[in-house]
């Protein structure tokens, strides 16, 4: 038995609907069973546990031969990165409680980075469970292609796309959900001892330019692509309703100054299976 948290987003379901492909049984984590009656129709077990109760959660996860652990996103967090500890705390205690066989922690690009960032909040979440007696694995995607929903209008009405990656013309590590969830599935099903680290990546780097230049492929017209200047990002975060932008903003400059990067490189990386085209052309299709 598997026990997945995040089920219900794009990693999670494509790592339960790649191990119920391969025969293996899953306990769908959720907060409410409402959420989970989808997959009790492909015929998961169902627990429900919010991810900062350790009661729930150690009851979600026991038996349970390998946990995949998917924290929830705080993308407007409070100083010190409470909500992120919350979780952190209860999944720790969870997990501590249950001992289930193993451990696959969805982490990030730059969890490595001693700078304070948005991506702060999964460096904390690797220095407490690396912690843990039993195997534990980070997995570390890159930028995830979906994020390029937002330029979907843009691209398609106006011929532009804005970004906040930058210079334009600069390479970054970017991935498919769908590559995230099927690795995912896969290190799950391995054995090995102690902590480890995956990081994935397409099988190449991705420029804004790129991505504009497929938007254009896919719609037949010209698309551009727009750097947002950096003097306007933190009134243009409070006017779409952040209270605190300064860690976004600094998770963006280290993508863009390159100290939010793969550990071991671009040549050590995992490389995913899934294309940047594919993955527009399904965001374009569902919009």
């Amino acid at each position: 038995m598997y026990a997945i948290t995040g089920i219900t987003g794009q990693v999670g379901g494509a790592l339960a609907q790649t191990l119920l492909d391969a025969g293996r049984l899953v306990r769908a984590v959720v907060r409410n069973s409402e959420k989970g009656r989808s997959w009790a129709q492909k015929g998961c077990e169902v627990a429900v546990a919010e991810m900062e109760d350790p009661s729930a959660l150690t009851a979600a996860f026991k038996d349970a031969r390998g946990v995949f652990v998917l924290p929830p996103s705080e993308f407007d967090p409070a100083p010190g990165f409470p909500e992120a500890r919350a979780v952190i705390d209860a999944v720790y205690t969870a997990i501590k409680a249950a001992r289930p066989g193993k451990v696959v922690v969805l982490s990030t690009v730059g969890a490595q980075a001693t700078q304070p960032n948005l991506l702060t909040q999964r460096t904390l979440m690797e220095q407490k469970l690396s912690t843990l007696e039993i195997p534990v694995t980070f997995l570390r995607p890159g930028w995830f292609m979906e994020n390029f929903a937002w330029d979907i209008p843009s691209a398609r009405d106006n011929g532009v796309i804005s970004t906040f990656l930058q210079p334009i013309d600069k390479t970054f590590p970017m991935i498919a959900t769908a590559d995230v969830g099927r690795v995912a599935a896969e290190l799950l099903q391995q054995e090995w001892q102690g902590r480890r680290v995956v990081e994935l990546e397409a099988d190449h780097r991705i420029s804004p330019g790129e991505a504009a230049a497929t938007f254009s492929k896919i719609f037949d017209r010209p698309v551009r692509v727009e750097a947002v200047p950096r003097e306007a990002w933190a009134s243009l975060f409070k006017s779409q309703g952040m209270k605190d932008p300064m860690p976004r903003i600094q998770m963006l400059d280290g993508f863009n100054e390159s100290w939010i990067d793969f550990e071991g490189g671009e040549q050590n990386s995992l490389k995913g299976k899934v294309t940047l085209e594919t993955v527009l052309k399904g965001l374009i299709e569902a919009a």
